[in-house]
């Protein structure tokens, strides 16, 4: 690890020598052209720059074949852009500052709308719509939520379409067993033990967008069955400017943030940091009946739990344009969360008759610390102004996780010798990851050739020491049985190549990944595990039509991979409670996962729906799997690969927005699923999954917005059902001081906790369990923007937003 870290030094340091030095100051506009409706790229559109007291244009060019233009060499002054084409509506981008410290202006995407034979000009007043779809990609815009402000990346996670958050914090897609979750391009899971206590600390703030992509591009890994995409915000403007935030709930939840930028002529700064503490509470009741050829029996459970938890953030980067040519970035961002926690464990034994045999009460306590560091860089080379590019990236990370719990266990009814357990748990993970990528412009710019090659190298040790107290010597003594140090070691070797066309109205892309993959693993100091290695390919394919300037259709097919990685190989057993242990399985294989989806997009002025359906089977289903041994009657929970599995699934995505103040949104997910196993008949099983969201939002005024959502889910899985009750959340907006200041109130489940039951069964039980957690809570949150230089005068926004005269 200590050489690549410094060959990747070298590297990065070698290559802004490679540039010449930097050209003279010089102006600079640019954008893009695209259709109102479909959002496809206008190629050979008229675009002319003109100065504001000038009758005659300083340059007139033609956008490229995906609709780029670029004026150069301007001097400070105030500018006007028009752009035309034929069938559409010409339109006229006035006011637009070039400064001596602010000289170049990026002024997005132009949507023209069909030709009224009218000149428009537009104004600026609005921002990104919340949800835009397109193709296989899902995308949530966390500005244009009021939530943007004083909550964390969890928080918002909980409002994208197709994403469920669990209590815990951890987010999936509707309807795949395995998410991938990445930030700015990048695996995060690589960095963490439990991405959730990543998520937790990452304000809202400072995250642009969220990509939810269901086949998702060669350029990334294949493992998982989709990627949950967290961008970053990078778009800072010229000088120093930043926000501060603070924020508090009736739950006694608290948190601090603040965020600052510095842009200069070729290079910008950014840092941000931020504080979070809550509490946890939680009630649960378990019931389970165990059946056998001579006996039936129960055991009944409940269980309150309360926890503090606390973490705070730091990031800094750094984007450098080298030359005209060559950009660098660099980011490097460090965590830290801390808890403690205590739960209550009453026990119950009844026979067959519901008498009590056995009354047992246990305290769980536990107190851990996380901390994670991140460093990230990517180096980019334009090869010419027509697209071409080469880059790079590399990612290096480490976290350490140290967990210590006790359990003490005392026999009530009948009385018994009572025991004390100590669990001290030591993770660590330290990961490297490199990409090579190339991409060029191909038959007159209208196709595209990407191709690229990865390397991951990660090493995961879960140090787990048992003690138990002997009452006789009165000390605690290590239990080798429980203890164990396993190891996990992986390298993934990858390299693809996609093909991307685009011709009058259709597009589509062809792409194979193939990955090497070789692992191994310690399961104690005289075992060791080594999986055979082997090459994996995974072609992609996807077509889409765009017609009637209204209309698209979809057609994608994609192979993914889930593979086993070290929670679930680490046989380490987990017996806080004694009667309902877990652990891992060292001989799962990976599973394969064929998917095909068929979408729809259909757009009006001011709606948009979007329906998709997708048929998926998988191989070798990688799930949680319980039994319960007949001669002891302790239920153990590991994972195997349970057998297969197809789903089909029917997905509603809407946006409608009725007046300009007043938009909702909402989608539908219907699951129809299969399990097939050959291990055990109880596996063999099918039914139904729902999940809905549903959601508006209102511009009371200028400066106040309300915004509102509801989320239900009830879920199949292998063994059973998990079944969560509504929850929901309102918040209100209201900015002061020329919007530099903001104050939020926000209620989530503001009329009881989160509700949530499950139920399984096997050969020989059936359980069913019920929670409840504290989520109902009130939080209120103040922001503070602060800024050095005046805000730019050009934001484009959507079409939907524009506000136009006629001349």
């Amino acid at each position: 690890m200590k050489n690549l870290l410094a060959l990747t030094f070298f590297i990065f340091s070698f290559v802004p020598l490679l540039s010449k030095s930097q050209t003279a100051e010089q102006g600079i506009i640019r954008g893009k052209v695209i259709e109102e409706v479909g959002g496809l790229p206008i190629p050979y559109a008229v675009v002319s720059v003109t100065e504001a007291n000038s009758e005659s244009p300083n340059a007139t060019f033609q956008t490229d074949e995906n609709g780029f233009f670029k004026f150069i060499n301007l001097k400070p002054g105030i500018y006007k852009v028009k752009v035309s084409f034929v069938g559409f509506n010409n339109f006229v981008i006035s006011d637009i500052y070039l400064t001596p410290t602010d000289y170049e202006k990026n002024i997005g995407s132009i949507k023209l709308g069909q030709s009224q034979n009218s000149l428009n000009e537009v104004v600026i007043t609005g921002e990104k719509p919340l949800i835009e779809t397109d193709g296989d990609v899902i995308t949530y815009n966390v500005a244009s939520s009021i939530h943007a402000e004083g909550s964390s990346a969890v928080d918002i996670l909980k409002d994208v379409p197709m994403v469920e958050v669990d209590i815990d914090g951890k987010p999936t897609i509707s309807g795949m067993r395995s998410t991938r979750i990445f930030i700015n391009g990048r695996p995060s899971d690589y960095m963490t033990a439990n991405i959730a206590d990543l998520l937790n600390v990452l304000p809202s703030d400072a995250v642009e967008k969220i990509e939810v992509m269901t086949n998702p591009p060669a350029k990334y890994s294949a493992d998982g069955e989709g990627i949950i995409n967290i961008v970053l915000r990078k778009d800072f403007k010229v000088g120093f400017n930043g926000n501060v935030g603070i924020g508090a709930g009736l739950q006694g939840n608290k948190n601090a943030n603040a965020n600052a930028s510095y842009k200069g002529k070729n290079y910008s700064v950014n840092g941000g940091g931020s504080i979070r503490s809550s509490v946890g509470e939680s009630y649960n009741e378990n019931f389970r009946t165990n059946t056998f050829p001579n006996n039936t029996y129960y055991y009944n459970q409940y269980n309150n739990s309360n926890s503090d938890n606390g973490g705070a953030n730091i990031r800094v980067g750094l984007d450098w344009d080298i030359t005209k040519k060559q950009n660098l970035k660099t980011s490097a961002s460090y965590a830290a969360n801390n808890g403690e926690g205590l739960t209550i464990n009453n026990f119950h034994h009844l026979d067959d008759a519901y008498v009590e045999k056995q009354l047992r009460n246990q305290l769980n306590g536990w107190d851990n610390a996380n901390k994670t560091m991140v460093f990230n860089a990517d180096y980019t080379y334009r090869i010419d102004t027509s697209g071409n590019s080469l880059s790079m990236g590399l990612t290096l990370n480490t976290n350490d996780n140290n967990t210590f719990r006790y359990y003490d266990r005392k026999y009530v009814f009948p009385t018994k010798t009572p025991t004390l357990q100590h669990n001290n748990n030591d993770i660590s993970n330290e990961g490297l990851n490199f990409n090579l990528d190339y991409e060029k412009q191909l038959s007159k710019k209208r196709d595209r050739l990407e191709v690229g090659m990865a390397i991951g190298v990660r090493q995961n040790q879960n140090d787990l020491l048992v003690e138990n107290y002997n009452f006789k010597f009165e000390e605690f003594r290590k239990n080798d049985k429980l203890s164990n140090d396993f190891i996990y070691n992986e390298k993934i070797y990858a390299a693809y190549a996609s093909y991307n066309i685009r011709r009058k109205g259709w597009s589509a892309r062809a792409a194979l990944r193939g990955e090497f993959t070789n692992v191994d693993f310690d399961v104690s100091t005289a075992q060791k595990f080594v999986v055979n290695p082997y090459f994996s390919a995974f072609p992609s394919l996807s077509l889409n039509r765009f017609f009637k300037k209204k209309y698209n259709i979809g057609l994608s097919y994609g192979l993914r991979v889930n593979r086993p990685r070290e929670n679930t190989l680490n046989p380490q057993v987990n017996n806080a409670d004694t009667l309902n242990i877990s652990y891992g399985n060292p001989n799962l294989s990976p599973s394969y996962t064929h998917q095909i989806a068929l979408s729809m997009g259909m757009y009006g002025r001011n709606w948009s729906f979007n329906p998709r359906i997708t048929y998926s089977r998988a191989t070798g289903v990688i799930e949680r799997y319980r039994f319960v041994d007949g001669q002891t009657g302790v239920s153990e929970t590991t994972f195997d690969n349970v057998g297969s599995n197809y789903y089909l699934s029917y997905i509603l995505i809407g946006n409608y927005r009725p007046t300009k103040k007043t938009s909702f949104n909402g989608n539908f997910t219907l699951i129809q699923s299969n399990y097939q196993s050959s291990m055990n008949a109880s596996l063999n099983r099918g039914g139904i999954s729902l999940r809905s969201r549903a959601g508006m939002s209102l511009q009371i005024s200028k400066k106040a917005a309300f915004e509102g959502s509801i989320n239900y889910a009830n879920n199949l899985v292998a063994q059973g059902r998990n079944k969560s009750s509504i929850n929901s959340s309102l918040g209100y907006r209201q900015n002061f001081f020329k919007n530099k200041l903001s104050a939020r109130v926000a209620a989530n489940d503001p009329f009881r906790g989160r509700h949530s039951y499950s139920s399984s069964d096997g050969i020989n039980f059936s359980t069913e369990s019920f929670t409840e957690n504290n989520t109902n809570n009130f939080t209120f949150n103040i922001n503070y923007r602060f800024s050095r230089i005046k805000t730019n005068k050009v934001v484009v926004p959507p079409a939907s937003k524009v506000v136009s005269k006629t001349n």
